[in-house]
């Protein structure tokens, strides 16, 4: 693929509007200025760089940058209700030694923006917490999406009116070093919502970690390789919680002892719910605790599969039907294939669940997710048996 590195000038604003209807985007009608337009970035096109469309996209616009790697280029994006997407593959922005306000490779600033398909890694800046996507508008949705080797994967500020989604993406080494910088970085939002995503060797700092009001995450792998990465799931604030289907591997080398962590910091939500239901939580240190969680709490642990040592959970707990296994009953434990095999002692040994905390997806390698099927009795651990 093609790799696009920004000039020593930029092209200027007056000659990027003058190809207007050409090869840069499509215009609208011509009785409508206000329409949304499409804008076409690329190395054969007039924007060759994403940091190009993003001076001129207006709300509403979408830009579709063409697959390839853009070195250097930075951008914030200021629109509201903007669509960014890599056109016929992942567009690449590789920092390269470069910010955009000393924060991000790219920071967003606008509303309700959705982005999909892009590949952002090597963030790295003087506070060290530069991040792929540093999020300060109100409403982010990230699909099938890369963030590698950043300080942070995404970090995203306090808003209480925002929603931050995440579907069929993946977030791997980023962090670092220090445990104040992980793979994912959610501040006190509305909600976080994360399925069908794949999280991986964080460097220190937590694989995932949400301070949001609301949080969801349904149907993930989360998997510290031989990195020393602190929590799986990190929910240091408390908040409405719902941890299901998740496939949760800790690391041998992990630097923190649990792997799901509620109210650490402080239980600052009025809502104190924590639900922890048909996950399957392996620990390959020596000892640990899968599920820690505040006083003043409200945990409720249902069909959850445990594979290593370790107690199920500290702090206040309602537990049913929570088993300790070993590897037999798996595809391939050693791959972290668990999905059952039908002589697997997990196989309709699971209770009832309230609709509302059901896991209602499964996650799909390498980043996806599909419906959990509903076969007879509900199986232990993150997968049904088909």
């Amino acid at each position: 693929m093609p790799e696009v590195r920004p000039g020593h000038a930029l092209v200027a604003l007056a000659a990027v509007l003058a190809v207007a209807g050409g090869a840069a985007h499509a215009a609208p009608a011509a009785h409508d200025e206000r329409a949304p337009r499409t804008w076409r970035v690329g190395p054969d096109r007039a924007l060759t760089l994403p940091s190009q469309a993003a001076a001129v996209a207006r709300d509403g616009d979408t830009v579709l940058i063409d697959a390839g790697t853009y070195s250097g280029d930075v951008a914030t994006w200021t629109q509201d209700d903007l669509t960014i997407r890599g056109d016929g593959g992942r567009a690449h922005l590789r920092a390269d030694g470069n910010d955009a306000q000393g924060k991000a490779i790219w920071v967003v600033a606008g509303d309700r923006t959705r982005i999909d398909r892009v590949e952002l890694s090597g963030a790295a800046v003087a506070d060290l917490n530069g991040a792929g996507i540093r999020q300060e508008g109100t409403g982010l949705t990230v699909t099938r999406s890369w963030f590698h080797d950043n300080e942070n994967g995404i970090l995203t500020g306090a808003d209480p009116a925002s929603d931050i989604v995440i579907r069929r993406s993946r977030f791997f080494r980023n962090g670092h070093g220090d445990g104040y910088s992980h793979n994912l970085y959610v501040g006190a939002v509305r909600s976080l919502t994360v399925t069908g995503s794949w999280f991986a060797g964080a460097d220190t700092g937590h694989e995932l970690k949400s301070r949001a009001a609301r949080t969801t995450i349904v149907g993930n792998r989360i998997s510290d390789g031989d990195t020393t990465a602190s929590y799986s799931i990190d929910l240091p604030d408390g908040g409405r919680a719902l941890v299901a289907g998740n496939v949760v591997v800790q690391g041998p080398r992990s630097e923190n002892p649990a792997l799901v962590s509620y109210g650490a910091e402080g239980l600052t939500h009025p809502d104190r719910r924590l639900w922890v239901v048909n996950n399957t939580f392996v620990n390959r240190r020596t000892s640990g605790t899968f599920v820690v969680v505040a006083d003043g709490a409200r945990a409720t642990l249902r069909n959850n599969l445990l594979v290593g040592p370790g107690d199920l959970s500290t702090g206040p707990a309602a537990a049913r039907a929570n088993r300790r296994v070993g590897t037999s009953g798996f595809v391939d434990a050693s791959a972290e294939d668990f999905r059952l095999l039908a002589s697997s002692p997990a196989v309709d040994r699971g209770v009832a669940v309230p609709r509302r905390w059901r896991p209602r997806w499964e996650y799909a390698p390498p980043a996806a997710a599909v419906r959990r099927p509903r076969v007879g009795p509900t199986d232990l651990g993150a997968f049904e048996l088909r």
